[in-house]
């Protein structure tokens, strides 16, 4: 998969988790994929449904086994 960015937020929690993806969101441009780690299963539920909340597009969600990553594509 084609990322332009990639941010680790292994140890953080939600709300942390969105917040800090939707603001790497929002120095990309539109079309752009950003590819998100996180190690908390309610970050790797909420994340990609808060992002589709605000008109982002989820790509794939892969389980690494402990940790996930999700791929967004920014509106």
């Amino acid at each position: 998969m084609n990322t332009h960015k990639d941010i680790d937020l292994s140890g953080d929690v939600c709300p942390y988790t969105f917040v800090k993806s939707k603001l790497a969101l929002e120095t990309m441009e539109s079309g752009q994929v950003l590819s998100i780690i996180v190690d908390n299963g309610e970050s790797a539920a909420n994340v990609p449904r808060s992002l589709e909340l605000e008109q982002h597009e989820v790509l794939d969600l892969k389980d690494l086994g402990g940790s996930w990553q999700i791929f967004v594509r920014k509106n």
